[in-house]
């Protein structure tokens, strides 16, 4: 069905392009925001991606719209990226996120439980897979994953019923999985969402190390955005927002309970960002019923000021089992 870009008038509207101005979309995806940017200014988009497929995407709109440019890479890496392609220094950035709808439709990705697919679930090319993670991972460590990242509260339960299972054969396929961990929960029990979207969903997340890559460019966007320049970043999980929110609070000296007027108390370092709202932006009742995807989306917006980056390190959050472990199998 393609993908819809959720939040687009407003991501379009924070981060506010001009004539001249260099733009960076670390999530391109299906191009949707890069499109719209383009659309407003006479500016350039650098289109980021680390999923291949997004990038021939973006390779194809490229060649009618030479002010777009695609980098395949990932956005954690954004400024070797961007310096690799010929500037110091951009005037707006923004990430969406998540799993986009294209990858959710291609059954052979592996994301998604409602085709049959390998499981896969990695949004570049190489590295663990979900299999590799259902079937090495050792049982405290799956339920660790599970309760962190999907907030599954039945998290030990399925991890042990995973353990006993692959005994007598391996994971290989999403419907497989997925039907193992609705027979553990007993089934969708009226839910408006299926038994196994909080564990695909943590599975998704530690296989591309989502919170990491987001902290690593947290602190990157600190460096590469120009005074006056916005980031804007729109979250769908609670771990990524509450991530974001501490961040651009920091940044602008609203730790500890101070204000955008009186920032903190004592001694420290100027504010790098300055915050034009504390509150998150969320969907309108109208986008909700025309894109479900929005549904849990929330849009946060930081420009940044003259003074120089904090350079303090962006934390998860949560400790995690370590991914670099795992032998990929494919």
């Amino acid at each position: 069905m393609g993908h819809k870009p959720v939040l687009l008038d407003e991501v379009v509207t924070a981060m506010a392009p001009k004539d001249g101005e260099v733009l960076v979309d670390g999530t391109y995806g299906g191009g949707g925001y890069a499109r719209a940017l383009l659309a407003a200014a006479k500016c350039r988009v650098l289109g980021l991606d680390r999923d291949l497929d997004a990038i021939e995407r973006a390779g194809l709109a490229a060649e009618k719209e030479p002010r777009l440019t695609p980098i395949l890479g990932r956005f954690s890496d954004m400024i070797r990226l961007v310096e690799e392609a010929g500037f110091s220094s951009v005037d707006a950035i923004t990430l969406d996120l998540g799993v986009s709808s294209f990858q959710l439709d291609q059954a052979e990705r592996g994301f998604s439980f409602m085709r049959d697919g390998p499981l896969v679930m990695r949004m570049g090319r190489s590295g663990p897979s979900a299999a590799d993670v259902v079937n090495q991972m050792d049982e405290r460590d799956l339920a660790t994953i599970f309760f962190r990242l999907g907030e599954e509260k039945q998290s030990r339960r399925i991890a042990r019923a995973i353990v006993q299972r692959r005994l007598k054969a391996p994971f290989t396929t999403t419907l497989d999985l997925a039907g193992l961990i609705e027979e553990v929960l007993g089934g969708r029990r009226g839910a408006k969402t299926h038994p196994a979207t909080r564990s695909f969903q943590a599975i998704r997340m530690f296989v591309n190390d989502e919170l990491g890559e987001l902290a690593r460019a947290l602190e990157a966007s600190e460096h590469l955005l120009s005074e006056g320049g916005r980031l804007v970043i729109v979250t769908f999980h609670s771990l990524e927002d509450r991530m974001v929110k501490l961040f651009m609070r920091e940044r602008a000296g609203l730790q500890g309970g101070g204000s955008r007027h009186l920032p903190q108390k004592g001694d420290g370092p100027r504010p790098s960002f300055d915050m034009p709202s504390k509150k998150a932006i969320e969907p309108s009742e109208a986008e909700l019923a025309e894109n479900p995807r929005a549904r849990s989306s929330r849009l946060r917006v930081a420009v940044r000021t003259a003074a120089p980056a904090m350079d303090l390190p962006v934390s998860t959050g949560v400790d995690l089992p370590d991914l670099a472990r795992l032998e990929a199998s494919s």
